[in-house]
């Protein structure tokens, strides 16, 4: 007869490895917006509005504030990766974060004041793609919720 064996308490789980490689992803990304040839019109780059005309890989408006929570979503994701109930916070949660940040780019006038992340159509479109993905994934990766006794 087969025997079920449980992963040890500390073993990776596809929730934790998502978790850790979202974050990963983010600290990258806001790494490479601040680095000039990888950011276009580097020296155009601002602290936070949407006058900012530094663009990563030419395409994602970026600002200081906008690669600052870059890194800070990397070192969250990479901290709440380590189990998976705070594995799960940081993909829901940072999931619902970012579908806010693409309806906020969709409803603000990206030229006006309001627009100081900054965000441009792509970025509001990337935003609505990665804040669905870590939706999913912290739901579906999940497995069922079990009653603790």
């Amino acid at each position: 007869m087969m025997t079920r064996s449980r992963p040890a308490a500390g073993a990776a789980s596809p929730l934790r490895t998502a978790a850790l490689l979202v974050g990963v992803v983010f600290l990258v990304v806001g790494v490479l917006g601040f680095i000039p040839g990888v950011t276009t019109n580097y020296d155009a780059m601002k602290f936070a509005e949407h006058h900012s005309g530094a663009e990563l890989f030419g395409v994602f408006q970026v600002s200081v504030l906008h690669n600052i929570v870059h890194l800070l979503f990397g070192v969250a994701g990479i901290a709440m990766s380590r189990s998976a109930p705070t594995a799960r916070t940081f993909l829901v949660g940072g999931g619902v974060i970012y579908l806010v940040l693409w309806l906020y780019g969709l409803l603000i006038d990206l030229d006006s004041d309001a627009n100081f992340v900054p965000v441009n159509s792509a970025d509001n479109w990337l935003h609505f793609g990665l804040g669905l993905a870590m939706l999913l994934m912290g739901l579906l990766l999940a497995g069922p919720r079990r009653p603790r006794g």
